[in-house]
């Protein structure tokens, strides 16, 4: 048997089954992971195999924490025990996640770097559909918090092809929405407030109190989740923390089918939020690198890194000089706190009368 001793002392304390499949020949990653239609993931042992070729993979060490999670979307939360079972048989400690098993792709990799994790699995499509007729997706993060390597994806599509068995472990129901520690035999379940840790960690890097006397000075900010799984992060950041009204977060409530809206706040897509902007009283909004121009706006305005997609990274305020704002969101400091000034430093002008990028 090529079975580790982990695995076979762990059978003693919870049942586990090695079960037979066929290879599937399309689990190719690209470097966001695996996406399908929900109806492809759903085949007989699809997910296994796939989640089996990653673990065969990358060989997480026996006792390892690994952070599992993502954007709320249809089969999300019915994927976490598959994958839960699966690592278990594979020696995993300890799984990390947030409640009901939601963590937006930042949160997740702070996770993992907080908790030096061993790696992560994140269930997303990112922009993709969600329902039961949209999409499904998985990748694997490292233990830096980044995607994993070309070199893994491709380690992992070569193994696919050659599954013909997984084991899992039978695991009891699992209380996802229960913040805690649960016990569920040689592993165990950990549920954390992701939006608390993430927010704290913004709060750590940028400069919160500005963010909030810009508010307090009677601007007003608009975020639309779209139904995705950052709500519950905005309304904790925006209202919570920095003050701004409830009303300030559109469709914040996490849907699996994300409301029937495409969770990619293009002009498209989000034309309602591009129509907000032009309206006379419209609020400061920015809405992740779109180029929707609020033009009765004064000289100040807030630049926010959307949330509304599942791949965020920041928020934080910048000032905007003359005819133009500042587009920083994936120029922002790491190391320090961010304060209005530095927008016109590191910014990228986006002039108002073409709507195109300065030079």
């Amino acid at each position: 048997s090529n079975e580790t001793p982990e695995e076979l002392d762990m059978s003693e304390t919870i049942h586990c089954r090695e079960i037979q499949c066929e290879p599937y020949d399309d689990q190719r990653p690209g470097t966001a992971g695996l996406r399908k239609k929900v109806a492809v993931f759903r085949q007989p042992h699809y997910l296994e195999t796939f989640l089996e070729a990653i673990f065969r993979t990358i060989r997480i060490a026996p006792g390892s924490t690994l952070v599992v999670g993502g954007d709320g979307r249809y089969m999300n939360r019915e994927a976490v025990p598959v994958i839960a079972g699966i690592a278990a048989a594979h020696g995993v400690g300890r799984i990390l996640t947030g409640v009901d098993a939601r963590l937006s792709t930042p949160a997740a990799s702070h996770l993992i770097r907080a908790r030096q994790a061993a790696g992560g699995l994140l269930l997303t499509a990112s922009h993709n559909p969600g329902g039961p007729d949209g999409d499904f997706g998985l990748k694997f993060n490292t233990e830096t918090g980044g995607q994993a390597p070309e070199a893994v994806t491709e380690a992992v599509y070569a193994a696919s092809k050659t599954i013909r068995s997984y084991r899992r472990c039978e695991l009891p129901e699992m209380p996802l929405s229960a913040i805690g520690e649960h016990d569920l035999g040689d592993i165990v379940l950990e549920v954390v407030d992701s939006t608390a840790h993430y927010a704290d960690l913004m709060e750590s890097l940028f400069d919160f109190p500005r963010m909030a006397e810009w508010l307090e000075r009677g601007n007003r900010v608009a975020f639309d989740a779209l139904h995705a799984v950052t709500g519950p992060y905005a309304r904790e950041i925006f209202c919570r923390r920095l003050g701004a009204p409830e009303t300030s977060v559109l469709h914040g409530e996490s849907l699996p089918d994300f409301g029937g809206f495409h969770p990619d706040p293009n002009p498209v897509d989000a034309a309602h939020l591009v129509e907000l902007s032009q309206q006379a009283d419209a609020p400061a909004l920015i809405e992740s690198g779109q180029q929707v121009h609020p033009e009765q706006h004064g000289p100040e305005t807030v630049f926010l890194a959307s949330m509304g997609r599942t791949r965020a990274e920041a928020l934080f305020a910048a000032k905007a000089y003359s005819t133009s704002f500042q587009q920083v969101a994936k120029k922002s400091p790491t190391r320090r706190r961010f304060v209005a000034g530095d927008a016109k430093r590191i910014g990228d002008p986006i002039n108002r009368s073409t709507g195109g990028h300065g030079p």
